[in-house]
């Protein structure tokens, strides 16, 4: 019990998210109206990916430090449940704009895909990441492919980083925050807003976490029955 204590606040705050999320007031705001409440979901599943992919990006360097499998493997799952949390980014996003966008002048797919740098920045990182998994696959002895795989997810990120942080900051972009655009926390973001927002937020990180780490445990375990690994630490635990 005490080393799934997070598990027990997960499953908490994700009930709360969503029964919240759904009752709750929100601001009356023109043209958002009731699609507000896709922050809970849209805006803090993105706030899990980044930080799915931080871990990714932790244990990739960590891997070209170590030489260690287990690095490798810890890397490409938590990469794989962002890359999960990304497309969700991306459906919850394009159902979003669609519903608020769409009489915007620039637009394509019959609004469901609105020409806005942020979301194509967005779509592009989906690209890349989907890279990261065809060339992982793509190699197939172990330590050719988690080096290989490590220093590419190290360019993946800073690209990510890029199209995602920088370059939308920097040209005109729809999206709150971005472009001269005032961000969800200066006008639409209340504190009522707030008391569901920030709990989502943890409650989707721990989800990913939670994911990812029955994805590495699986893993591990068929890398140990191939002897690429020990296990010993881990099943001391």
């Amino acid at each position: 019990m005490k080393k799934n204590w997070w598990k027990i606040v997960c499953v908490v705050l994700l009930f709360y998210t969503v029964i919240a999320g759904f009752m709750m007031d929100v601001p009356r705001k023109p043209i958002l109206n009731e699609t507000i409440r896709n922050q809970y979901f849209h805006v803090c599943m993105w706030f899990g990916m980044l930080a799915l992919m931080s871990i990714s990006l932790y244990y990739s360097l960590r891997f070209l430090k170590t030489s260690n499998i287990a690095d490798d493997v810890y890397a490409s799952q938590s990469a794989n449940v962002a890359i999960l949390y990304g497309v969700l980014g991306l459906i919850t996003g394009s159902i979003w704009a669609k519903y608020t966008w769409s009489e915007w002048p620039t637009f394509s797919l019959k609004g469901w895909w609105i020409n806005d740098v942020k979301l194509n920045g967005a779509a592009i990182c989906m690209l890349i990441y989907f890279a990261y998994t065809l060339l992982r696959n793509s190699l197939d002895d172990d330590t050719k492919r988690a080096k290989v795989s490590a220093v590419y997810n190290v360019f993946a990120y800073v690209l990510m980083i890029v199209f995602l942080l920088i370059v939308p900051r920097l040209t005109d972009s729809l999206h709150p925050g971005n472009g001269g655009n005032p961000g969800f926390a200066k006008y639409d973001l209340d504190n009522k807003m707030r008391m569901v927002f920030w709990p989502a937020v943890l409650a989707w990180i721990l989800l990913g976490l939670w994911i990812a780490s029955i994805a590495i445990r699986v893993k591990l375990l068929n890398a140990k029955k191939l002897n690429l690994i020990d296990l010993s630490p881990l099943d001391q635990e």
